[in-house]
């Protein structure tokens, strides 16, 4: 391992994986055992062995990452491999942790609180690890390794792998049960998405008018949000035109219609929502309009041309 490597750990992804583990195992010893609620992936694996055969999941968590860490390492990266192992090592301490620790949570029998908690703890821990670049190994792996050879989606790999544990945990749970691990599943999916991509939604629109320099003008005044102008060819008239590029919040998507249909009711208006943005007002934050008009600055993606071509 070359210094570089070493240099790209940080101590503050360890701990904070190492905390998101500890919250992970207490969901599923707390929750998902107490109560009968399967799970996905390779946790899911270890809850049938304890149900059906009495193992430990702290030592089969560790017995079945471990081969597919040897066989996978070399569709990690080494910093993503170091992650891999040491998160699977603190989710097998964790959970040989909890399972020492005296504690009970009584929801009197009532599955849907527990699905609910369990959902929104795990989802929590997970969260957390996935935040700082850390994983608890598992069909990641699986997923990685056969869309490297197939060629077939990450997601879709751990969608059926997820659907094959979950069909086989019906060995130990019953439909009643299976049914409030769906709804364990969707809340931890959903928190998962919530701190991994965080609270905060955007959205992306291209515009095509024949009045973007007032556009930019009017958006940049009233929403103090930058734009970006694309130089286009129409697929079927080939002529030239040129189409604004504007990122806001998704709060703010009714506003910017209302703006460009004010000034072209004619306009041609495509919104999407985007998963990500990193740059001036979303990350950090932007100057007033007046402040910049003072400076002298412009939005650092305001005007920034670039030639396109459409199908």
């Amino acid at each position: 391992m070359t210094r570089s490597d070493v240099e790209q750990i940080k101590f503050l992804d360890l701990i904070m994986i190492a905390i998101g583990c500890m919250i992970f195992a207490f969901s599923l010893v707390l929750f998902n055992i107490k109560n009968k609620l399967a799970d996905g992936g390779i946790s899911g694996i270890t809850l049938i062995l304890k149900a059906v055969f009495k193992l430990n999941p702290a030592y089969t968590t560790l017995l079945l990452n471990g081969p597919l860490i040897l066989i996978g390492y070399r569709y990690l990266g080494k910093k993503a491999l170091i992650y891999t192992i040491y998160g699977t090592i603190m989710l097998s301490v964790w959970l040989w942790v909890w399972q020492q620790v005296k504690l009970s949570i009584d929801y009197n029998h009532d599955l849907l609180l527990a699905a609910i908690s369990a959902g929104l703890t795990g989802g929590l821990g997970q969260g957390i690890v996935y935040r700082f670049g850390g994983t608890t190994g598992g069909t990641d792996i699986i997923a990685k390794m056969i869309h490297h050879f197939k060629g077939i989606p990450i997601g879709h790999t751990l969608f059926g792998l997820d659907l094959i544990i979950l069909t086989f945990s019906l060995v130990y749970i019953d439909s009643r049960h299976m049914a409030y691990t769906l709804i364990y599943s969707f809340t931890l999916s959903k928190v998962v998405n919530l701190i991994t991509e965080g609270p905060y939604e955007a959205s992306g629109s291209f515009i095509i008018s024949n009045q973007n320099s007032k556009i930019v003008n009017l958006v940049m005044k009233k929403m103090n949000r930058g734009s970006t102008i694309f130089e286009a060819e129409g697929g079927y008239s080939h002529k030239s035109s040129r189409v604004l590029f504007v990122v806001v919040s998704a709060r703010e998507l009714n506003e910017l219609k209302k703006i460009v249909l004010s000034l072209d009711p004619a306009a041609f208006i495509v919104s999407f929502h985007v998963n990500e943005v990193v740059g001036e007002g979303f990350t950090y934050k932007r100057p007033n309009f007046l402040s910049r008009i003072k400076t002298g600055k412009k939005s650092p993606n305001f005007f920034l041309n670039k030639k396109t071509k459409s199908n």
